[in-house]
């Protein structure tokens, strides 16, 4: 046991990449971790990492071990799972990625952290493709379509990606009746943080007029202030419609384009396969399933 507490040493500066923050995640001396982790190379005879006065870094001896550990920490960890089925409340940490969209779901994931209070969240937020397995994710939920073999899908829901502006907005401007009309607009963009690019508009394949085109007056990496500045009138803006329903419903906010709009985006959570499906993960999947889209 002293062994795989070693092992989970390791891990954790992998992660961290700092000697005092996991000394401090496990209450004890950063000169400790070091001394833990320096005893571990002698043994392997191999240097696992680069130090430097601030961080440290994998070598690529200590990537390869890096994958060998996770893979024994899981396996240790289903088996204790498995002696806990009978426990009535599942427990323990549970990591997960979600995009940037949602944001929009932490109401949701409030609920299940009052419900299975035992369980402690890790949320990682980001539009990135992440390697689910080998940065020990427990799941992802993601948009789009499931490309990775390794990986077992639910369906969460879907959404529709709509152009919105405010009604005073359309009094002064007026209402485009076809997309080649938003070169008369001003628009409101988002560039994604991943990659840099602006969003697609679902109008523009019907459009002769490139979007490059369309007057931008402001571009967002958030959704708040995509919101916002819609709401207050500076254009047009396109936003997932599960975003904006009270605006909808209050009339702070009125759709356009619709014929024009056949956008629909499946969200799914996905995990490993070859993953044990430990209790914790087991309600989680199936709390999101039944509830992530829910009003």
């Amino acid at each position: 046991m002293d062994n795989i507490g070693v092992l989970e040493i390791f891990v954790r500066v992998s992660e961290a990449r700092n000697f005092t923050a996991v000394g401090n995640q496990l209450g004890i001396s950063s000169s400790a971790i070091s001394k833990a982790i320096s005893r571990l190379e002698e043994r392997l005879q191999v240097r696992l990492f680069h130090r430097s006065t601030r961080i440290v870094t994998l070598t690529p001896e200590g990537i390869l071990f890096l994958k060998r550990c996770r893979r024994i920490l899981d396996e240790i960890e289903a088996a204790k799972n498995e002696l806990s089925e009978s426990q009535s409340l599942p427990y323990g940490k549970l990591k997960v990625s979600i995009p940037s969209i949602g944001v929009l779901f932490m109401p949701q994931f409030v609920k299940f952290s009052q419900q299975y209070p035992s369980i402690e969240l890790e949320i990682d937020t980001t539009d990135s493709l992440v390697d689910l397995i080998e940065e020990g994710f427990d799941a992802v939920i993601r948009i789009g379509e499931l490309t990775d073999s390794r990986l077992m899908a639910r369906v969460l829901g879907s959404y529709k990606r709509i152009l919105v502006g405010s009604p005073d907005y359309f009094l002064k401007a007026g209402i485009p009746e076809k997309p080649e009309d938003l070169i008369k607009h001003t628009c409101i963009m988002y560039r994604y943080k991943s990659t840099g690019k602006l969003d697609i508009w679902p109008t523009s394949q019907y459009s002769q007029i490139l979007q490059t085109e369309w007057p931008t007056r402001m571009v967002t990496n958030t959704l708040e202030p995509l919101i916002s500045c819609a709401e207050n009138g500076l254009g047009i803006a396109c936003i997932p419609d599960l975003a904006v329903r009270t605006q909808l419903t209050t009339g702070k906010l009125i759709t356009v384009l619709n014929d024009f709009n056949h956008d629909m985006t499946t969200c799914r959570i996905l995990w490993p396969s070859g993953k044990y499906l430990s209790p914790k993960l087991r309600v989680f999947i199936d709390f999101m399933v039944e509830n992530l889209f829910k009003n």
